[in-house]
């Protein structure tokens, strides 16, 4: 039972929901139940205390041994990642810097939006999911070129806009980013760096040739991928500054940044942050959220920047475009680019997975929207 117990813990279950599991697994009281429970919580957070003392990642200890006040810990250092090794791999040839070129003026340009790719993610668990999945970088890459072909399809402008909505890495030593959530990994750590690197440097590859300007935006300010999503999109960004000279890339840190086209204003957020946010935006807006996004605007003179403003979030895993709860802003929730993981799965349904294709006037509210989904959704 102790084990148990330590273990819903250690996943982040609250105490009410300890008790409530191990009685019914057990059949034993709830007083009793909770009574242990408040004392391996108390154990753990002494446990944690001992590791920040010592150095040790609280995450690396494999168990250990409790007795009169003092442990004796059994932890797996962390494995260092070479990420000057894997970017030197990519960068085979030395490339000069090249004179950037300057944004072009125009009159439309094209807006490609995807988020949640979780890469990393083990969405099958060996066969044994209910919609199982295997999400690894083959069929990532497959998804990154059906994308960037119908990106080029559909091409009306010369200028196009790329925003990653965050959580483009699903975690990282098999941890969300804040720890206590441990999650299905079917790739290491540098397996899921350089898959991850090699996805965005292929996107790029494929659109580059075809537009004359391209700005990349990637939200850096999530719950699963944060420090690390920020490592392959720093990454991202120094191979594409001496790569191309039409390509732009920006790494926004804040839980909430924006940008301005024209008259249109483009709020970007993955819709739940790295640290505080046990719950993120919901994909459906009400009154404290309006309130919310309202003073955030106010704040950074979003109103006196722009006539048209849309608040992009990912995070939900679906595909919600709101027109008409606020009068000042449209609230757009994004489908994920992943398949859904076990988890959602079994606690909701196997959802779809895609990405979004704008066409927009630059100084009119005109927008064309076009949701695309995957033929296997």
């Amino acid at each position: 039972m102790q084990k148990r117990i330590d273990e819903l813990l250690l996943s982040g279950k609250s105490i009410a929901d300890v008790v409530r599991i191990v009685s019914n697994e057990t059949g034993k009281s709830k007083q009793n139940i909770r009574y242990h429970v408040n004392k391996i919580k108390d154990r753990n957070k002494a446990l944690r205390d001992e590791c920040e003392e010592k150095g040790i990642d609280f995450n690396s200890v494999n168990y250990y041994w409790y007795k009169s006040e003092k442990f004796s810990i059994n932890a797996t250092p962390n494995e260092a990642v070479d990420y000057e090794k894997i970017i030197n791999d990519i960068l085979e040839q030395k490339y000069q810097k090249l004179e950037k070129k300057q944004l072009p003026e125009v009159e439309t340009f094209d807006r490609l939006v995807f988020t949640d790719t979780h890469v990393g993610m083990d969405a099958s668990r060996k066969g044994l999911a209910m919609y199982a999945e295997e999400w690894g970088g083959e069929m990532l890459f497959q998804r990154i070129e059906e994308m960037a072909n119908k990106m080029l399809s559909c091409k009306r402008s010369s200028v196009l806009y790329i925003d990653d909505l965050g959580d483009y890495m699903d975690g990282f030593n098999g941890m969300t980013t804040r720890g206590g959530h441990k999650l299905p990994q079917n790739m290491t750590n540098e397996e899921a760096f350089d898959t991850g690197l090699k996805a965005k440097l292929m996107l790029v590859d494929l659109l580059s040739k075809e537009y004359e300007y391209i700005t990349f935006n990637n939200v850096c300010n999530d719950n699963h991928s944060a420090a690390f999503g920020y490592t392959v999109n720093s990454a991202f960004k120094q191979i594409c500054d001496v790569k191309y000279n039409n390509v732009e890339v920006v790494n926004h840190l804040k839980f909430m940044s924006h940008y301005v086209v024209g008259d249109h204003a483009f709020v970007i957020t993955h819709g739940k942050d790295d640290r505080h946010m046990k719950y993120g935006f919901k994909p459906i807006l009400d009154a404290k959220q309006v309130y919310k996004i309202d003073q955030f605007l106010k704040n950074e003179g979003i109103y006196r920047e722009a006539k048209y403003i849309e608040i992009s979030k990912g995070d939900s895993h679906q595909c919600l475009f709101d027109m008409c709860t606020s009068d000042d802003f449209h609230y757009f929730n994004f489908a994920a680019f992943s398949p859904s993981s076990e988890w959602v799965q079994l606690n909701f349904t196997k959802g779809r997975s895609g990405f979004t294709i704008m066409h927009i006037d630059k100084y009119t509210p005109n927008k064309s929207i076009f949701p695309y989904f995957f033929n296997n959704n």
